[in-house]
């Protein structure tokens, strides 16, 4: 009796051993009481955390959104047998890299992303392999439903949701605000518009056999940006893929010297000061060498001008002329007024510094007359045309929707007067009508 006796008691001594042994073990496996820190646990966000704001146009319509989606994550401790498991996952998952994946699944760490933003279906073909170790975590997953149309206005967010360019860079803290979902952010862009000017200059890159483009629509007296295009283009769904010429926004970031435009400039200038007026007359009838520069006409009428047949003709013999009579230290400082000789403000971190000459000689103040030897954006361009014409006000651009009471109580620096903003009006309806400008028309 007391031999059997001995024997349970041995026999409830080794079981006990064992239970406590295997509890030791389930607790160290996480089976009980499982600790993995996920990014959201380790964030301290809660798994309904808000999504990222969506952006719209300025009529409401969608450019950007999150959608959740599940990510597929691994607790090595707990993936019984990663040559297995990696194997059964590059399978469903062809896009996985094995090697990648196999070291991951043997790491040291309680914690390894496996892959991001998994389709429904891909989510499903993980699920049905039952490999222990696997999980799934929610997450919000930027789409962008216009795909490359506003791409370098929106920009593009990382695979975590932080803003990387344009507005979701610019506007990261306030895109991505903790608790409540915030309220769309409202653009200053008409996605009409932005289809139209992209379509446009995609047809004027293909005439000219050109590398890239750029084009702006702004609205003169609010300094809302209606369109901004540039090319080539990207999907901001995919920007991994880009090639950096692609990323590049040629409308905020590039610096050229634009030419022409910067006629309007040179006669705003001379009608404002006193300089001319529009029966003054230039001598067009021949080149200007000044040293080893040849100043000259590519519509050459070989004649004197006056003022509105010099930039309805652009005569850059005329423009030069003009420029001397207004000095070079006027032309500056009305340069520097329109803010042409500084980077550009705008709610996009990515804009381009101005190539501004120094010394500014008098050969400068001649060429910058006709838009050479000066280099700035076409944002900057375009909102210094804007305050020759919208009664002579300079108007900061933006990419943001203004109110109705704030674009009614619009006011900015004035430039010039109404009466020389109704003449520069004039001159560039007669420039479409009468000159080289027909293709506006």
């Amino acid at each position: 009796m007391e031999l059997a006796r001995s024997r349970l008691l041995v026999a409830a001594a080794l079981f006990s051993v064992g239970f406590l042994v295997l509890a030791i073990r389930l607790v160290d496996l996480g089976l009980f009481e499982r600790v993995v820190e996920t990014p959201a646990k380790r964030d301290g966000s809660s798994a309904i955390a808000a999504a990222r704001a969506d952006i719209v146009d300025r009529n409401g319509v969608l450019l950007a959104t999150s959608l959740r989606t599940a990510s597929l994550y691994a607790d090595p401790k707990l993936v019984l047998d990663p040559e297995d498991a990696a194997d059964k996952l590059t399978k469903v998952l062809p896009d996985l890299n094995r090697t990648r994946v196999l070291a991951r699944l043997r790491s040291p760490t309680r914690f390894e992303w496996i892959k991001r933003d998994l389709t429904p279906e891909e989510e499903w073909r993980v699920n049905s392999l039952g490999i222990p170790g696997l999980a799934f975590e929610e997450e919000d997953r930027r789409i962008y439903p216009q795909g490359r149309l506003a791409a370098h206005v929106l920009g593009f967010v990382d695979v975590d949701g932080n803003g990387l360019a344009g507005i979701e860079r610019f506007f990261d803290r306030r895109l991505g605000g903790a608790g409540i979902a915030g309220a769309p952010l409202a653009l200053s862009l008409d996605i009409r518009v932005q289809h139209i000017l992209r379509e446009e200059i995609l047809r004027a890159m293909e005439t000219f056999s050109a590398i890239g483009a750029a084009g702006l629509v702004m609205d003169v007296n609010s300094g809302e940006i209606l369109g901004l295009a540039s090319l080539p283009d990207f999907d901001p769904n995919r920007p991994g893929g880009a090639p950096p010429e692609a990323l590049f926004n040629r409308a905020v970031q590039g610096v050229y010297e634009l030419g022409s435009g910067f006629k309007a400039f040179t006669v705003a200038i001379a009608l404002e000061t006193g300089v001319a007026s529009l029966d003054t007359v230039y001598d067009a009838t021949k080149p200007i060498r000044v040293g080893r520069f040849l100043i000259r006409d590519h519509h050459p009428k070989a004649r004197p001008l006056n003022v509105p047949e010099v930039f309805v003709y652009s005569s850059n013999i005329g423009a030069a002329k003009m420029a001397l009579d207004i000095g070079g230290d006027v032309q500056r400082q009305f340069l520097e007024r329109l803010g042409l000789l500084r980077a550009p403000k705008l709610e996009l971190l990515e804009t381009g510094e101005p190539i501004v000459p120094h010394p500014w000689r008098e050969v400068t103040t001649m060429t910058v007359s006709y838009g050479h030897g000066l280099a700035v954006t076409p944002l900057q361009l375009t909102a210094g045309i804007a305050a020759l014409v919208n009664g002579g006000r300079l108007i900061p651009a933006t990419l943001l929707r203004k109110d109705d009471d704030v674009r009614r109580n619009m006011s900015g620096e004035r430039i010039i007067s109404p009466e020389t903003s109704l003449a520069m009006r004039q001159l560039l309806r007669l420039a479409v009508t009468q000159g080289t400008g027909s293709n506006a028309d």
